[in-house]
């Protein structure tokens, strides 16, 4: 018998349920992170679009992009990271991917995308201030060669099995692991996930896997 449907007398003689404390995220060994095959988690993200001139004040507003509209009928390159404007981020894999973009290119990929649990604002100044090019036209979305992707809410990452604690070491809170891969089609065509797999409070930042030169070996060994 639902307990909403007695007298509120009786309520107080019906014990409530606890909330769960058995799952702690910190300490969770994440299983289900995506794999070569997995279809990528179909979210929306909350981007930012130009509508006006680069002299107005808040050239901008508001643009729900989907899944669908960055991956679905695309070969694209994803990579993502734990925060925009840290040391690795922004020293080598960024600047990484940012000068190999003709190359993946020229290897078949539709485009690049370099994700991160931040959101709009934050991955448009980390952009302008590691000196990518904005792409000025009404309309558009970011940059012109490397698009940053705000992934505020966690959503995608969460999705993709990807999320992390670095509360106790970075103070960061809920973050992405570090990976970058292929998305086909809305699948993922290949996976590189740093140490293999999702660490819960890591003390290394490892980026050995998800740098743009082992996603260009990968690419020219699969170019037809």
């Amino acid at each position: 018998v639902s307990r909403w449907a007695l007298p509120r007398e009786n309520l107080r003689n019906i014990p409530l349920r606890p909330l769960r404390s058995d799952f702690d995220l910190a300490s969770a060994s994440l299983t289900m992170s995506a794999t070569d095959g997995s279809t990528v988690p179909s979210v929306t993200f909350k981007t930012r679009t130009r509508i006006g001139p680069p002299e107005d004040e808040n050239p901008f507003d508001w643009k729900d992009v989907t899944s669908e509209d960055l991956f679905k009928g695309k070969r694209v390159v994803l990579f993502s990271l734990p925060g925009a404007f840290t040391p690795t981020c922004s020293s080598f894999q960024l600047p990484g991917y940012e000068a190999a973009y003709e190359q993946m290119k020229a290897l078949g990929i539709d485009d690049v995308y370099c994700l991160s649990v931040n959101d709009a604002f934050v991955m448009r100044q980390w952009g302008l201030k590691q000196g990518m090019a904005e792409d000025m036209t009404f309309g558009a979305n970011g940059f012109t060669k490397v698009k940053l992707l705000p992934d505020g809410a966690c959503l995608f990452t969460r999705g993709m099995g990807m999320s992390t604690l670095w509360e106790k070491e970075r103070g960061f809170g809920e973050r992405s692991w570090r990976y970058s891969c292929v998305i086909n089609d809305m699948k993922v065509e290949k996976m590189f996930i740093e140490g293999g797999k999702v660490i819960q409070e890591h003390g290394p930042d490892p980026y050995e896997v998800s740098d743009e030169k082992t996603m260009l070996s990968y690419l020219q060994s699969v170019k037809k």
